[in-house]
């Protein structure tokens, strides 16, 4: 019988591969994708496919916005793949792939695919959407619906802001791929939510770095007079 890893495993994996502190404010948010992401590589029904690689991609570059130093986030990420044996490079390129191969097909595409049988050629998208109408057991899960809600924005920016336009898609999508749309709904609305979070988080970020850089200016301002006032002594020569 094989050995189901262990959470904790995933976490010294982890750690294993990014040794460094990570900032306080993003370390709850990594800690929670490596968890969620371990719990669904040990999942018996759970099959990775290009959809579900861009809800990672897009979690994690959303989600940490903002992380200084910047030069760490790939090591960081590389580090989350590898706590759950995944490939950081092949589920970067996915993500690319499946978002690039939607581009130049229309929804109608898309539903076509989720209720078909037969592949659509060699476009990505369409034909991971036919393989999940044809496997008898999906999992669902929170990264496969914000991959696929970044495909939808991405082919129709409305989606974003248009409640009734993202629901009938999301409906339509949801019946033919067998789908919990109230889960998904719920999942996405949380998403977008915490997103919101995140762009006040920045926004107060960039607002104390101004109120500190303003302060400094302040204070070496302040001490060109001090220095420029201050009286000028020289050495008095030695009587002779």
């Amino acid at each position: 019988m094989t050995k189901i890893r262990t959470v904790s495993e995933a976490k010294r994996k982890f750690f294993t591969h990014y040794s460094r502190p990570i900032s306080s404010i993003y370390r709850r948010f990594v800690e929670e994708l490596l968890v969620e992401m371990h719990l669904l590589s040990v999942n018996i029904d759970f099959t990775y496919d290009p959809i579900f690689a861009l809800g990672i991609v897009t979690s994690f570059d959303s989600f940490m916005q903002g992380y200084q130093p910047a030069a760490e986030l790939p090591a960081i990420f590389s580090a989350l793949c590898h706590g759950v044996d995944q490939n950081p490079d092949q589920i970067r390129q996915d993500a690319q792939n499946v978002a690039a191969s939607a581009h130049h097909i229309g929804l109608d595409a898309w539903v076509t695919a989720a209720s078909s049988d037969q592949t659509s050629g060699d476009n990505l998208l369409l034909n991971t959407l036919t393989a999940i109408h044809q496997r008898h057991k999906f999992k669902y899960s929170r990264l496969f619906a914000i991959g696929l809600y970044t495909l939808l924005a991405d082919q129709d920016p409305e989606v974003k802001d248009n409640d009734e336009k993202r629901q009938d898609y999301l409906t339509k999508l949801s019946e033919l791929l067998d789908l919990s749309l109230d889960k998904m709904v719920k999942d996405l609305d949380l998403y977008r939510s915490n997103l919101e979070k995140v762009d006040q988080l920045l926004k107060v970020l960039e607002d104390a770095a101004e109120a500190e850089r303003k302060k400094k200016e302040k204070q070496a301002a302040a001490t060109i007079p001090a220095i420029e006032d201050a009286p000028v002594t020289t050495a008095e020569s030695p009587e002779s």
